[in-house]
């Protein structure tokens, strides 16, 4: 999908209503699709345990806490997410300090509508490199896969038909090199009729 076509959702944490139309107007829904506005940090857990967010962006604080913790959990432990924590700018240094290694991206407040939307294509650029990783990942989980099945066939033609392991793996191989399937299906094939 080309780049100017994805759609990216957004959880916004904010209790601050100038805040929240602000930023509103600078996320155009054929760009950004859900935005999910919540006040406070329990809510914000909610919405995001119910579904992965490409975004999420907390003005510090809100109304039941700093947000910190969310903040630094989300980036330790999302696979998926990209997070961008506002604070004042007194806070800003320590508060940085304590986010970097979490990946969680910093801005100190007040800022302007250009410093936003250059954070945003910064978050746009790490959410794509994540993507690219969670592709990779979906990739070596298939390869493994196959691996497991092969392997569980080897050993079902070793144990049922008396096969050596070089033999019964030459002849998975064969069988999906003459048939033009892959040693996934063979392997499959092979687990359905001695299982």
């Amino acid at each position: 999908m080309d780049l100017g076509q994805r759609v990216y959702s957004v959880l916004v944490v904010s209790s601050s209503a100038s805040f929240n139309s602000a930023l509103s107007g600078m996320l155009p829904l054929s760009r950004f699709d859900p935005i999910v506005n919540v006040g406070d940090v329990s809510a914000a857990k909610r919405s995001f345990y119910e579904r992965q967010f490409d975004f999420v962006i907390i003005n510090s604080p809100v109304a039941d806490n700093s947000g910190i913790r969310l903040a630094i959990d989300i980036g330790a432990n999302s696979k998926t997410s990209v997070v961008l924590f506002i604070v004042r700018s007194e806070l800003y240094d320590e508060t940085y300090a304590k986010m970097t290694d979490q990946g969680v991206f910093t801005l100190a407040k007040p800022l302007s509508k250009q410093v936003l939307a250059t954070a945003l294509s910064w978050m746009i650029c790490e959410r794509e490199r994540l993507r690219g990783f969670e592709e990779k990942t979906v990739s070596i989980e298939e390869k493994m896969e196959e691996i497991r099945l092969v392997n569980r066939a080897k050993w079902l033609l070793i144990r049922e038909l008396k096969m050596e392991e070089p033999d019964a793996h030459r002849y998975i191989e064969k069988q999906a090199m003459d048939r033009c399937i892959s040693k996934k299906e063979i392997a499959m094939e092979i687990i359905s009729t001695y299982s």
